[in-house]
């Protein structure tokens, strides 16, 4: 105790226990004794008091730690809520720099993670950042905070998006006016105030504007004209400047750049002299010697200028055209459509065709390669031939068009694009769809857009006719000439549409033969070598016979089944007798009464007008399609499963009894289902009627689809049990080969007989949707087939996953076994999107110019690209002597992640085309394509697969 604390203690007289009076009195004794020994300190200095002079600075100093670990020991003992009073209390106290001081501190031990861009960056960086947000986006970041308020509302977010819907603002708002442009945006979506781009072209003339027919024919000539001009001129340059050229300079194809000193006042003139026709008005107008032409013409020569006036002149004084040609029409086609070859085989010489890979491309890759084949030049009409329902057209892998995916804006843009090239409806354009849109109402509702946006006729089958791709030959929509014909040879359509999956396979076989083979040709010209390979193999011999001789043969021939006489030609012959003496077949019944044509009807068939007789022909085919689906599954039990049953009841197993059951118990559960479903089908069809209904007995249907998901989830293990007892039991491979393809099994075999249900379930949405189509919603059968069609849409997607997971897994392994040293690819959620071989380039002098810089082909790479990560092999391709065949070998060489790639394009120079640079956190590679229509689909595959997977992680 110190003397000051000591003297307080005395002052305040303590009362009470004399014990520590005696013990105070001692303590104070001890402390004079202290005294007494320690060194004498001047009178003004107190040591350990709380008035230290600041000139003892060691004392000072001292007596500051002591009290800041006894204040430290305090804070640990306090709670947190303690702790931050204190804290809040001393930092009130602080001045302006101990703040700054405390704030770089916490800077120091807790370091900035996130911060606000908009605080950071400049404003017009955050504005673009900004811009790539959709109007809801915007919107939702303008309740983050006043700032973000304020940047949202700027006219520079808003204007581009209402400017690119046809919104336009009737004034101009003030300096210090903000978010017109927004509230305009809101009004316009409020009242969906939205113009096509056709609509909008008619209000502002600023789309599209049309030109009477003679100004049209006059300025397609004027443009002719101009461009003929400018090829002159570059003709002759390009003899100047070869002429002019350095020896060490490549004189190859891709020399398409010139320098020089005439170069830059020729492309000048050039184009000033197309700018300055397409600005003349009238023909009484043009004045040849202009004086910017005199000055660039000095450039060119005098023999040069004497050219170019005198083409110039001819320019106007050419007379226009009476008549044009007639112009083309153009065909896309997916190769995801089956047998797609013979179809390139068939197109018309009218047609301009464009056939792509459906695999890895995009929409903004297939509108650059549609605008590559036409050239600029109007087309007739535009054919979209892919894959597709009764509700969606699929144009690329991933990329469905349904009536809500219609309005995105890449779609629409899409659609904007490739349909500006048709003539406007007035004058014949149309789109014509090869998917039987017009069979169901969400197929109607997606035309009905598509033509309000294009401003075009659309067209579309209707679907009435079942089975492979002969929807195409039914009904169109619409009215005009029947389109298959006016792309497709009638000859080899109707072959692929009979029979598309059968040419499929066989093409598949052709492909892996002869593709490597034309690797080297386009793909179009490949695909037509294909097709036309394969159509000398499987054309028929054409019979030039009349329909009433082939309707009599048909006839006879389905007697003579029935009847099984003793001797068929003499039955045959003595039926013939009989029809003859009948005056052909007018009196006698057919077998069936649908309507008989020529090769193709373009036609509507007649009394097909109304919806109750397109609903009875609905029907109709559905009863038909059902037996025919009935004899097939009845084929399997009599022709395979009876027989094997007998053999095993009679101890003379050809197959064990659990072999038996694993392969034809869950297809006779579906024989069973069908054969109710076709008999309640047939009593209504004997009652038809206009009020009948069907409704009830395809609900009661789709109760019982149970047996179809047993079938599919076994069916996998179906085709292994009879691969195993085909190649474990000789007796098995004989009944199959006595068996298979013969009349009683409908010439198909046991695995063909396999396919007909998951078939079956695509007819059955189809031909629902027609009939739902055909019924009016007042119709007491129009709720019944609405419930049943959603089962049965339902259960063809559950169909559909299960094709696209084995397909996708297939594809996997078929890659993984053609790569050497490759590692196990097969993972979940991962499936191959394309392949492409590339060249693999070495730049020799990177560190100049980008245009100068010079390759050099180093090996050749396969790309496999995945949705998850990219995978390069080096290819290696070897010659076998004396004939033409080419073995191609991949080995594994490097695996990069999507979301660690860096793609960068790489400029058309005269040294290198089609390039590209492929960067990984470690390597890079510089790779090319042979052609450009490979590198603009390889191109936009990359960009949607990176994005996608930087978006997932």
């Amino acid at each position: 105790m110190t003397y000051v604390e000591f003297r307080t203690h005395q002052k305040s007289k303590p009362r009470g226990n004399p014990d520590i009076i005696n013990q105070l009195q001692m303590n104070l004794s001890d402390y004079r004794q202290s005294l007494t020994d320690a060194p004498r300190f001047d009178a003004t200095e107190t040591r350990f008091s709380a008035w230290t002079p600041v000139t003892n600075k060691a004392c000072n100093q001292q007596l500051f730690q002591e009290r800041t670990a006894l204040v430290l020991h305090w804070f640990d003992l306090w709670t947190d809520r303690q702790r931050k009073e204190f804290i809040s209390q001393l930092l009130k106290r602080c001045s302006k720099t101990q703040l700054k001081f405390t704030r770089d501190c916490l800077a120091e031990s807790v370091p900035i993670t996130r911060m606000d861009f908009t605080a950071v960056l400049p404003r017009f960086l955050s504005l673009y950042i900004m811009s790539f947000l959709s109007p809801r986006d915007i919107c939702s970041a303008a309740q983050v905070c006043w700032h973000w308020k304020f940047l949202a509302e700027q006219d520079c977010l808003w204007s581009p998006k209402c400017i690119r819907l046809g919104w336009f603002l009737p004034y101009s708002p003030s300096d210090h006016e903000y978010g017109a442009w927004k509230r305009h945006y809101v009004a316009c979506t409020a009242s969906l105030d939205i113009l096509t781009p056709r609509e909008a072209a008619g209000v502002y003339g600023t789309l599209n504007e049309s030109l009477t027919e003679p100004e049209e024919q006059q300025d397609r000539w004027r443009e002719h004209n101009i461009r003929q001009t400018i090829r002159q001129k570059v003709a002759e340059h390009k003899k100047a400047a070869l002429k002019t050229r350095r020896a060490w300079l490549n004189t190859s194809k891709l020399g398409t750049s010139f320098t020089g000193p005439i170069h830059k006042p020729l492309t000048a003139a050039l184009v000033q002299l197309g700018d300055k026709c397409r600005l003349e008005n009238s023909l009484s107008s043009v004045d040849i010697r202009d004086p910017w032409l005199d000055l660039s013409l000095n450039t060119l020569g005098s023999t040069g200028a004497t050219n170019l006036l005198k083409t110039r002149s001819s320019v106007f004084t050419q007379p226009v055209k009476s008549s044009c040609s007639p112009l083309p029409h153009f065909l896309l086609v997916s190769s995801s459509v089956p047998g797609y070859e013979l179809l390139l085989a068939a197109v018309q010489v009218s047609v301009v065709v464009l056939p792509y890979d459906s695999q890895g491309m995009t929409l903004k890759a297939l509108v650059s390669l549609a605008e590559k084949v036409i050239q600029g030049r109007m087309v007739q009409s535009l054919g979209i031939l892919v894959t597709g329902s009764t509700e969606e057209i699929t144009l690329t892998d991933g990329m469905s068009i349904t009536e809500k995916t219609l309005l995105k804006p890449g779609v629409r843009e899409f659609w904007e694009n490739l349909c500006g090239w048709v003539v406007p409806a007035s004058e014949g354009g149309s789109l014509n769809i090869f998917a039987p849109l017009a069979a169901s109402v969400a197929g109607m509702d997606l035309m009905r857009k598509l033509s309000v946006l294009t401003g075009l006729n659309v067209r579309a089958p209707t679907g009435i006719c079942t089975g492979s791709y002969q929807h195409i030959l039914s009904e169109w929509s619409g009215s005009g000439e029947f389109p298959p014909l006016v792309y497709l040879h009638e000859t080899f359509l109707l072959s692929w549409c009979r029979q598309a999956e059968w040419v499929e396979e066989a093409c598949k076989h052709l492909r892996k033969q002869l593709g490597p083979q034309l690797h080297f040709m386009c793909q179009e010209i490949r695909g037509r070598i294909l097709g036309l390979f394969l159509w000398d193999h499987i054309k028929m011999p054409v019979i030039s016979l009349k329909s009433e001789v082939i309707q009599c043969l048909v006839h006879g021939l389905v007697a003579l089944m029935n009847e099984t006489p003793d001797d068929p030609l003499d039955f045959l012959g003595h039926f013939l007798l009989k029809v003859s003496v009948n005056n052909g077949l007018k009196n006698m019944e057919f077998l069936t009464e649908s309507v008989s044509f020529n090769g193709l009807n373009p036609e509507s068939p007649k009394g097909l007008q109304s919806d109750a007789d397109r609903r009875s022909a609905v029907c109709k085919e559905l009863l038909n399609s059902e037996k025919t689906y009935v004899r097939h599954l009845q084929a399997v039990a009599t022709v395979y499963y009876t027989p094997l049953r007998a053999a095993l009841d009679s101890n003379r197993a050809i197959i064990s009894s659990v072999s038996l059951i694993t392969i034809f118990c869950p297809l006779l559960d579906i024989l069973e289902t069908n054969s109710v479903f076709l008999k309640e089908l047939t009593e209504r069809w004997e009652e038809w009627g206009p009020l009948q209904c069907v409704g009830d007995v395809c609900v009661k249907f789709c109760t019982k689809l149970r047996v179809y998901t047993n079938f599919f989830n076994n069916y996998p293990a179906i085709l292994r049990t009879i691969d195993k007892c085909r190649e474990m039991l000789p007796v098995f491979r004989s009944f199959l080969k006595r068996h298979d393809r013969t009349v009683a099994s409908r010439m198909l075999s046991l695995q063909e007989l396999f396919l007909t249900p998951s078939a079956r379930v695509e007819v059955y949405v189809t031909l629902l949707q027609a009939l739902t189509l055909h019924t009016p919603s007042e119709h007491p059968d129009y709720t019944k087939l609405s419930s049943a069609l959603n089962s049965l849409r339902t259960y063809r997607g559950f169909i559909h996953k299960l094709k696209k997971s084995l397909d996708r897994d297939s594809r996997i392994m078929e890659a993984q076994s053609t790569i050497q040293s490759c590692p196990n690819l097969l993972e979940e959620s991962r499936y191959l999107v394309t392949t492409q071989d590339v060249a693999l380039l070495s730049c020799l002098n990177g560190d100049i110019a980008a245009s100068l810089r010079m390759y050099e082909h180093v090996s050749d790479l396969g790309l496999f690209l995945f949705n998850d990560a990219l995978l390069l092999t080096e290819r290696s391709v070897s010659n076998v002597p004396f004939c033409l065949t080419v073995n191609t070998t991949h080995t594994f060489l490097a695996s990069v992640a999507l979301h660690c790639l860096n793609l960068t394009e790489i400029t058309d120079t005269k040294y290198v085309r089609n390039a590209f640079q492929l960067e990984s956190p470690k390597r890079q590679w510089i790779c090319a394509t042979d052609r450009e229509e490979d590198k603009i689909r390889l191109m936009s595959a990359l960009r949607s697969a990176i994005n996608a997977a930087i978006t997932r992680n």
